[in-house]
């Protein structure tokens, strides 16, 4: 199939730079800002890549190891929900201890260099109870989330306690906190209150007051010392925006278990979300779940909340699948995204209060958190970390080059729909001479085709480049250069996808990938196409000047165990199937134990077990449970009948961090498989206030459990 992209109609930048409410300087003079199209560091182009994790639901000694994770991974800016249920429970006092220490998270990411956005509400969401709200808020003679004297008070007094424990962290004073969200999809979205019996159906109030509200809140937190170069809102959904003053962020999910909510039957669709897009033109006022109420290119198109997974909720069960998230960032850089923000990046499990609530939203387990992420709820690497890895390496490396690029979609692109499984999905990001061509072949709940035979003309101003004869596989995508100058060197275009720039005593190191289904070949100003071998110790090289320029083509392998690292001796490259993590001073690889224990389990109900503790390895980082199980709903249990971890069953094997639960060998732990049920009636038929469920089959199997160990090993380079 032949495709045609024109870089000559590319339409010219006019970037500038946003007001001072976007802006703010640390005490060593380090300037940071936007301008229309992108953050800054000091006038110059920062990509961010934003990763959710919420502190609160994760155990205080997982704090650092995530943090680096997520640095590893390529996160430069961690966002938390500081969900206020979590620290005052009761009217009045406050906590923050434990795994609620904010102010401890915030320190351990200032260590290791990460900037925070904190998102503090008073309204969260993110599936919490009430949507964070505390309970006591329900009884009071105000509505919560409106601009009133009562509820304003109560806010004023959470963000005077944040900024308490914050003091001396923002930006201004020298610390990591660098942007504020105020409350979360207002006048979008509320949440059930948990208060009330299921089947009166009672939900927090979604909001009426609009921009005020939003900006009543800015006045708060400003109020109360807490001041940040730019300040945040959601802004999706018709939400308030008050976009003079905050940053639209959004983003995009394409697993909807809301929308199987007291509707278990629902068919899930083929979302729109894996289709390109123009976000940031003026000529384009709105596209698919991104309207704002301002020109398009008056702000940076910025993400908050691209799915970096899901949670299982109750009505609807599925397995992601790990390659929807690194798809649905190529497709937001390629629709003018110089801002990635992933929700969630790390799952978590939710603390119990001191009242004895749960406190998660009722359709979701009671403590689980388990969002399918890149880092599990127990600190497990999934398969989209290390793909999203060789992303954000690929933005570290040419973000500054792409950020000042615009989109250009192809003309066959347009009106797609998701179920087309044959046309080729691409677009482009361009200055009009060279630019990045992005193709997608993943589609959520459709399979793709493979593509083959493809063939796409980009016109350039004084020639024009031709790929022939190309594919890509099925649920893959890829970033091709077009026409880039490389350090003199003009690449006319490659087939492989751009990973990283090494540069080390004259020698300059491209690394590159093969892409599934691609053919992988460079082809040079002059009409020379080379052929790539592929493994990390082979190159072909390149004199420009003084300096060499050597091309290494990484297998998939190999370009998911690359890792690379900033230190003051350059960039070190670590080749490892096991994750590696840098504190800065020691490399340590985390290794699983290949010979897990077999769990003896003693059946003590019709769906109910019973197993030990065994012995544990006090030099392991961390001790993983492993149930491999069908049925409705996991329950652990400890001794004293307290539930220590659920979860929904979707045929995944479920995994528990012994050591975040806080078992101890030789403890007895109950585990209950609550079955899934055919043709249930509840029989109310008696006369004597008598009710009995009667189903005509229960369906549940426990088919092992094994406990697995992470060791942590110190890692000796060259």
């Amino acid at each position: 199939m032949e495709h045609k992209l024109d870089f000559t109609r590319a339409r010219q930048q006019e970037i500038h730079s946003l007001s001072e409410k976007f802006f703010g300087v640390n005490p060593a003079g380090k300037e940071l800002g936007f301008t229309n199209y992108y953050m800054t560091i000091d006038g110059k182009p920062f990509f961010g890549i934003s990763g959710e994790c919420h502190f609160s639901r994760v155990s205080e000694s997982q704090w650092e190891d995530t943090i680096l994770k997520m640095k590893v991974g390529g996160i430069n800016v961690i966002s938390t929900y500081i969900f206020w249920n979590h620290h005052e429970e009761i009217e009045g006092t406050f906590r923050f201890d434990g795994r609620r220490n904010l102010r401890k998270f915030i320190e351990l990411c200032d260590k290791h260099g990460m900037f925070v956005i904190i998102r503090m509400g008073p309204f969260d969401h993110g599936e919490m109870r009430n949507g964070g709200l505390p309970d006591w808020l329900y009884g009071k003679p105000f509505e919560v989330r409106s601009l009133n004297d009562g509820f304003l008070h109560h806010v004023r007094l959470l963000y005077r306690a944040i900024s308490e424990r914050i003091d001396g962290l923002l930006y201004k004073d020298g610390g990591p906190i660098i942007g504020a969200q105020l409350d979360n999809e207002y006048m979008h979205s509320a949440a059930p209150w948990e208060m009330t019996t299921g089947v009166s159906n009672e939900w927090t109030n979604g909001g009426t007051d609009g921009e005020e509200y939003m900006l009543a809140l800015k006045k708060i937190a400003v109020e109360e010392g807490i001041i940040t170069p730019f300040y945040t809102c959601t802004g999706w959904g018709g939400a308030a925006t008050p976009s003079e003053e905050m940053l639209p962020l959004w983003g995009g999910y394409a697993f909807w278990p809301w929308m199987f909510y007291g509707k278990p039957d629902y068919s899930h669709p083929a979302t729109p979300e894996y289709l390109y897009r123009d976000n940031h033109n003026n000529q384009v006022p709105d596209t698919y779940n991104f309207e704002p109420n301002y020109k398009p290119e008056d702000l940076p198109y910025a993400c908050c909340e691209m799915g970096g997974g899901m949670i299982n909720f109750y009505n609807y069960r599925f397995q992601l699948p790990y390659e929807s998230v690194d798809a649905m960032a190529n497709i937001k850089i390629a629709s003018g995204c110089n801002f990635l923000g992933y929700y969630m990046y790390r799952g978590g499990s939710n603390p119990k209060d001191s009242l004895g609530n749960y406190l998660n939203e009722h359709q979701c387990p009671k403590i689980s958190y388990e969002y399918q992420s890149p880092i599990g709820e127990f600190g497990q690497i999934r398969p989209s970390y290390h793909r999203l890895r060789r992303m954000h390496l690929f933005v570290k490396h040419f973000g500054t080059k792409l950020a000042e690029m615009v989109t250009m979609l192809a003309e066959d692109n347009q009106n797609l729909h998701p179920t087309n499984t044959d046309t080729l999905r691409y677009a482009t990001r361009t200055n009009g001479k060279e630019g990045f061509l992005f193709i997608n072949n993943y589609q959520d709940h459709v399979i793709l085709s493979n593509k083959s035979k493809e063939r796409i003309a980009v016109k350039l101003p004084d020639k024009e480049i031709v790929i022939n004869d190309f594919g890509i596989a099925s649920g893959e995508n890829t970033i091709l250069p077009i026409n880039m100058n490389l350090d003199g060197l003009l690449l006319s275009y490659a087939t492989v996808q751009p990973l990283s720039r090494v540069e080390k005593d004259n020698v300059i190191t491209y690394y590159f990938y093969e892409v599934p289904g691609m053919k992988p070949m460079y082809a040079f100003a002059g009409e020379e196409i080379i052929e790539a071998k592929l493994g990390a110790d082979k190159y072909f090289s390149k004199k420009v000047n003084d300096s060499e320029i050597r091309f290494i083509t990484l297998s998939v392998e190999d370009s998911l165990n690359y890792y690379e690292f900033d230190t003051e001796a350059g960039i070190k490259v670590i080749f490892s199937e096991s994750p590696v993590l840098f504190d800065g001073e020691n490399y340590t690889v985390e290794k699983t134990d290949l010979n897990p224990r077999e769990i003896t389990t003693t059946q003590c109900g019709p769906s109910r077990f019973t197993f030990m503790v065994p012995s544990l390895n006090e030099q392991a980082k961390d001790s993983l449970l492993k149930i491999e199980y069908s049925g409705d709903i996991g329950s652990l249990f400890n001794e004293k009948g307290e539930l220590l971890a659920d979860n929904f069953s979707n045929e995944a094997i479920w995994e528990i961090g012994l050591n975040e639960i806080g078992v101890k060998p030789g403890e007895i732990i109950t585990l209950l498989i609550t079955p899934r049920k055919d043709d249930v009636l509840v029989d109310v038929s008696s006369t004597m206030a008598g009710r009995l469920e009667k189903t005509d089959g229960v369906h549940f199997e426990l088919r092992g459990i094994t406990l697995v160990e992470t060791i942590e090993e110190r890692l000796v380079t060259i």
